[in-house]
């Protein structure tokens, strides 16, 4: 098993062993945090409602627009899901859209943000994606956020508005593996 160590919210090492870790303490602002990302499942579709509908930006206006229904679909047959799992709990998601070739979901809980943990998860995403296709992804996000700035830093390119003002992102295979 592997576990990536975080200073101030950046990998700067991991460790690989056969025993779990629990949290590690070194010095003053060194903390060793046992991550996991695995593929999402259906049993993790509760935690994966309470991390979509804690985050502070991206909200959904109504909480039952995204039924548990529409997250086992996404996950299963329209294409795939990945949870990050600190201490058993899910802490950030994200599902990827064969059907529509888009990123469908990619939150992190409040408490766990700044930890790379986007970013892992995003990457699993992306690299899976585009193992299966090499058509073009898309992404909505709102202007303004930490999501758009993470999508920009992380290579995606803006083509335009999508839905209610949402910024539209894309990111071509070609594209993805020169960021590689």
């Amino acid at each position: 098993m592997r576990y990536d160590v975080f200073i101030d919210g950046q990998i700067h090492l991991w460790i690989t062993c056969e025993d779990e870790i629990d949290f590690f303490f070194c010095g003053l602002s060194s903390v060793f945090i046992k991550m996991k990302i695995r593929v999402a499942e259906i049993r993790d579709i509760p935690q994966i409602q309470v991390v979509r509908n804690l985050v502070k930006e991206n909200r959904l206006s109504d909480p039952a627009l995204v039924p548990d229904s529409d997250v086992a679909d996404y996950m299963n047959r329209r294409g795939k899901g990945w949870v990050c799992e600190i201490n058993d709990d899910v802490v950030g998601f994200a599902i990827a859209d064969l059907v529509d070739n888009n990123i469908w979901a990619l939150f992190i809980h409040p408490d766990f943000e700044r930890l790379g943990i986007g970013k892992k998860l995003h990457d699993e995403m992306l690299n899976w994606y585009f193992s299966k296709t090499d058509k073009t992804l898309w992404l909505g996000t709102a202007p303004g956020t930490r999501a758009e700035m993470f999508y920009r830093k992380a290579g995606w390119n803006e083509v335009g508005i999508h839905g209610k003002g949402e910024i539209k992102f894309e990111m071509t295979k070609e594209d993805w593996n020169s960021l590689q």
